[in-house]
């Protein structure tokens, strides 16, 4: 009899579960696990984070993210090592931020500046930061023009686990006009769509 139980994880991906877990969040960001993507690494966990959702909500106006720690003992080339960390985070703007020629460059440095901040050493960094402008028409002509910023990272990550999660936290609240120390400051609505 084949046994269907997925494989143990391992002692060291066990461990950075464990950090990525105990990772405290300011109040604003809600943060829970959600299923990793199949397939990426033997090893995965995956955390998705939401800025002020509605009570009983776990979508936001403001701005999501998700991360994604892998864990693969045969360091894919691409990699350069056993760990890997994927991110995604997005949040809608003004019209007029989202056509700043220097949006992409900006949400790049904010993605560096946090790992920085949080002393968490990486290496092998690559991404893309998408800004888009909308406009409604027909029956979602009243929604008007709108923009958003979105950034897609991976990198791979140097020491503990946790200070990489805590950089991930604060570029979601970034992206969302949320910056350190902003804690429990009102929002006037979500930034999506101007007319």
């Amino acid at each position: 009899m084949v046994d269907q139980r997925p494989p143990a994880a391992s002692a060291p991906f066990a461990l950075a579960t464990e950090q990525v877990r105990e990772t405290e969040f300011r109040a604003d960001l809600t943060v829970r696990e959600i299923p990793a993507p199949p397939g990426l690494a033997p090893d995965a966990i995956a955390l998705a984070g939401d800025v002020r959702p509605e009570p009983g909500e776990t979508d936001s106006p403001y701005g999501t993210g998700r991360f994604i720690l892998l864990h693969d003992a045969d360091e894919p080339s691409a990699w350069n090592g056993p760990w890997r960390i994927v991110c995604f985070a997005q949040a809608p703007l003004e019209r007029d931020i989202g056509v700043d020629p220097l949006l992409a460059d900006v949400a790049w440095a904010w993605l560096t500046d946090a790992l920085a901040s949080h002393a968490a050493g990486f290496h092998s960094a690559s991404g893309t930061a998408t800004k888009t402008l909308s406009k409604g028409f027909g029956t979602l002509a009243a929604e008007g023009e709108g923009a958003q910023i979105e950034l897609r990272a991976s990198w791979s990550p140097e020491g503990p686990i946790g200070p990489h999660v805590e950089a991930w936290a604060e570029l979601v609240c970034m992206l969302a006009g949320l910056p350190p120390g902003s804690e429990g400051i009102a929002m006037l609505g979500a930034r999506r769509f101007t007319t």
